[in-house]
């Protein structure tokens, strides 16, 4: 079996780490800060609660890269898209030939920003990035070593960068967890970025309710009102037609929650009422979370960014990104990936689909 790094140890890393140590796979954990791994450098435990449940023992947690990465073919990347940057300067001096870097998810540009942090590095080991379209949990951390998985999707969209090694990231990721599905190229898991269309602006239209409660409602059930879905279903919209730029059939998010949960629904609102798999999940405390500070700057201002360099509008994604400068005191559309950031700008369509399909010439 192979060894596997976990890069990452919030609500999703710790419970991938444990749910590998469960199917019997040598884990490290990483974590940048001490404060969250510190029973579990102690106790080499990691105890799962909700779909999965049990104490499972990993190798062990560390707040070194080095250490961490050394020997081991798949390293899962689980930390928010925006400090995607940070990890790879950090894991730069350590990859070794024939590793496979896993972002868990990559958001909208992950691969590509992740590679170019690479090559600005100057890496010249022979390793694999690649990127999931979401995380293969709904998750939760109760405490440090405790995690709560509320449901494991039914499948998660994955590919490599370029798409040649697609192979190669199959062998080995799709035999350590089969839930994972390859697919044809990053296209399809920056585009078919589900959780842009769920998150940010269910969060900024239940503002109110997030600073007066803390929190205290179901963020699925309670916070996405028939209205609220109506707002999301437009969202959903202008990423699609994004995508189909790159002459790729977008999945939209109706159709996602079947994919993943087996649920359907007339509408977008029926179907999250019909998943039972967000039950329990309740929203963030406060607005300053990733669900804005992740999600704005690392899914839709990019998508935004495409649809302006090559001609479609996104009216309701811009507004949602405006609001949210309002409320946040920032500038996202400084912050966020554009196709500048990207490297594209300039490249034609049919340029970037090469690029990411056959890699570089």
């Amino acid at each position: 079996m192979v060894k596997i790094a976990v890069v990452g140890a919030g609500n999703g890393g710790q419970a991938l780490a444990g749910y590998l140590a469960m199917k019997g796979f040598d884990v490290s954990l990483f974590n940048r800060s001490k404060r969250r791994i510190s029973p579990i450098i102690d106790s080499h435990s990691i105890k799962i609660e909700g779909q999965v449940v049990g104490e499972y023992h990993i190798s062990f947690a560390t707040t070194n890269m080095e250490e961490a990465i050394k020997g081991r073919k798949l390293i899962m990347v689980v930390v928010p898209a925006f400090a995607h940057k940070e990890i790879a300067k950090r894991m730069a001096p350590y990859l070794e030939d024939g590793q496979i870097i896993v972002l868990n998810p990559g958001r909208t540009g992950g691969a590509l920003e992740f590679n170019n942090v690479l090559k600005e590095e100057n890496v010249k080991k022979d390793v694999i990035v690649a990127e999931a379209q979401t995380f293969i949990f709904a998750s939760r951390m109760s405490n440090p070593g405790v995690a709560k998985v509320f449901r494991i999707k039914n499948a998660v969209p994955v590919s490599a960068l370029p798409a040649t090694r697609n192979a190669e990231l199959e062998e080995v990721l799709c035999n350590a967890i089969p839930e994972f599905e390859i697919v044809k190229n990053v296209i399809y898991t920056s585009f078919n970025n589900i959780g842009v269309v769920f998150h940010p602006a269910t969060l900024i239209l239940n503002a109110a309710r997030v600073e007066t409660t803390a929190g205290k409602f179901e963020f699925y059930f309670e916070g996405i009102s028939p209205s609220v879905a109506k707002v999301l279903e437009k969202i959903d919209e202008e990423r699609c037609k994004v995508m189909e730029l790159f002459n790729a059939e977008p999945m939209t998010a109706k159709d996602w929650l079947n994919y993943a949960y087996d649920v359907r629904g007339n509408s977008l609102y029926e179907a999250i009422r019909n998943n039972v798999g967000y039950r329990g999940i309740y929203a963030p405390p406060t607005l300053d979370n990733r669900y804005i500070l992740e999600d704005l700057p690392m899914s839709l201002v990019p998508i935004s960014s495409f649809g302006e360099e090559y001609g479609v509008k996104t009216p309701v994604i811009d507004s949602i990104i405006n609001l949210a400068n309002i409320m946040m005191g920032k500038n996202f559309w400084k912050e966020g990936r554009t196709v500048k950031d990207l490297g594209l700008e300039g490249m034609s369509i049919e340029d970037i689909i090469r690029l990411v399909e056959e890699g570089e010439s």
